[in-house]
């Protein structure tokens, strides 16, 4: 799934739940990391671009 397929919420949700996973770990799960931090930044990706695209709408509405 890539940044573009994810809404604000679904993104939201998986960086919470990979952000409380890293912190719960008593020992690193070096194994899966890549995954983890492959499955964050396209969640990060997501969000960023609704934050981006919510901005820019206001930025017009208020402009005028």
């Amino acid at each position: 799934m890539n940044n573009e397929e994810l809404s604000f919420k679904k993104g939201y949700e998986i960086l919470k739940k990979n952000a409380e996973f890293l912190e719960c770990q008593e020992e690193p799960d070096i194994d899966n990391l890549m995954a983890i931090v492959e499955e964050s930044m396209t969640a990060y990706k997501a969000c960023k671009l609704r934050i981006d695209a919510v901005q820019q709408a206001l930025n017009d509405t208020f402009k005028e």
